[in-house]
């Protein structure tokens, strides 16, 4: 079929400024439908150096992208996040004149919206172009606990609580609620986004917005063969001694670093060979380093920038556990990231990560409040400290979950099966 594609975050870079996370789904999905259509895709200006590069170098055919950026006066909206909202909502309405023209000429058979990944957000080019329209993966749903709001500060607060007004302000608009009922298929990536959009749920599909490739999988973690002993130094393949527990993402208020840090705090405590590894950047940086001092465990914490994927994947490798306290991930790709690596993960039950991790191959946190979850990530921290088997069992486990649903060849054969469903 002929598909026109909107994915304003699409990059295969996922460099910081690209919105990272959306950036390397909206590309790998794209890769992954091209195996079976052609795509003409409407994106940011930003990417297209990157693209047009990497279409090149892969030789691949039956994808052309055509590359949209608003005024320089719009420009200042990019700032915060709701003015980058706002930005995006004036895209997308530049985004369907352009969709216009590039139908009268190309006469596409669907529309699909990739990303940004809001299920808020309303579609016009799905709206109003007339053509099948499929939505997703779509995230949104998920808020910040209402008990943890005094780890987000006052105005962070406020913000959360303009976030949620907005976005149901943006639900009840009649482009979205056309958008929503025109849609042959709706795919959501957690449960708190279903919940959103359950009385649609006939054509509500489950489908990850977070994949990996089959380099992201370690093979030093494989499932033991006969003729294969199992080691202590192969349980953790350790370069030094120390118990590595990581944490990786942007330094922001709704990751809840200093979750991890006080959690950490009070396991090293009793088991000063660990160390706890810090790597991102984001506004709450000193924050987090505030948090390390006052908790007293600057000498067993190392605090790393933003590093190339490719350098955070060996990373995770090396680590014993991954640490994850994000009070609201639509997706959280990491989190896949460090199952691929075979990594046992430690997260809240919530959205994205709660809707990855079963207790074969993680450990879920109920997100009681903040005193709660600090407790009982030390126990599991701890848990996973003592106990080698256990914790390199679910390594295993949790490699061979990320290989069997997240691998991206996987997640489009998946996508055409919903294509064929939806749309006969």
């Amino acid at each position: 079929m002929k598909i026109l594609i909107s994915a304003y975050a699409c990059n295969p870079l996922a460099t910081p400024e690209s919105h990272p996370g959306e950036a390397w789904d909206g590309w790998n999905q794209v890769k992954q439908m091209v195996r079976f259509h052609n795509l003409t895709v409407i994106t940011w200006q930003y990417n297209k150096e990157v693209l047009e590069d990497i279409v090149k170098k892969e030789k691949i055919k039956n994808m052309k992208f055509y590359y949209l950026e608003l005024p320089k006066i719009f420009q200042l909206f990019k700032k915060n996040y709701f003015g980058m909202r706002i930005y995006f909502w004036l895209w997308q309405i530049s985004a369907f004149s352009l969709a216009v023209r590039l139908h009268r000429r190309f006469k596409f058979d669907v529309f699909h919206h990739v990303t940004f990944h809001n299920d808020w957000m309303p579609s016009y080019i799905g709206a109003y172009l007339g053509l099948p329209f499929m939505w997703g993966p779509l995230g949104g749903g998920q808020k910040v606990p209402g008990s943890f709001g005094k780890e987000l500060g006052l105005k962070n607060r406020l913000n959360e609580i303009a976030r949620v007004l907005l976005q149901e302000f943006w639900r009840h608009t009649p482009t979205r609620i056309i958008g929503m009922k025109k849609a042959k298929a709706v795919l959501v990536c957690n449960e708190e986004t279903r919940k959103k959009v359950e009385k649609f749920s006939n054509k509500v599909y489950d489908f990850p917005v977070n994949g990996i490739s089959p380099e992201d999988l370690n093979p030093d973690r494989r499932p033991m063969t006969d003729d294969r002993k199992r080691s202590t130094e192969d349980s953790r393949l350790k370069t030094e001694d120390s118990f590595r527990v990581l944490y990786a993402g942007r330094f922001d208020p709704i990751k809840a670093v200093p979750l991890a840090v006080r959690a950490f705090a009070k396991f090293n405590a009793d088991h000063p060979d660990s160390i706890l590894e810090i790597i991102g950047e984001g506004p709450e940086k000193g924050r987090i380093d505030r948090e390390i001092e006052k908790s007293g465990i600057k000498k067993s914490v190392n605090l790393i920038s933003w590093l190339p994927r490719e350098e955070l994947i060996k990373k995770m490798r090396k680590a014993d556990v991954f640490i994850f306290p994000s009070l609201r991930d639509g997706g959280g790709a990491v989190v896949v990231e460090a199952m691929a690596s075979g990594v046992p993960v430690i997260c809240l039950d919530l959205a994205g990560p709660g809707f990855h991790i079963q207790d074969k191959w993680g450990m879920k946190i109920e997100a009681k409040n903040p005193e709660y979850v600090v407790e009982e990530m030390g126990k599991a921290l701890e848990k996973l400290y003592l106990d080698d088997d256990l914790r390199r069992q679910m390594g295993i486990n949790a490699q061979k979950r990320a290989e069997e649903y997240y691998l991206w060849d996987h997640l489009g054969e998946r996508l055409q099966k919903i294509y064929e469903e939806a749309l006969g």
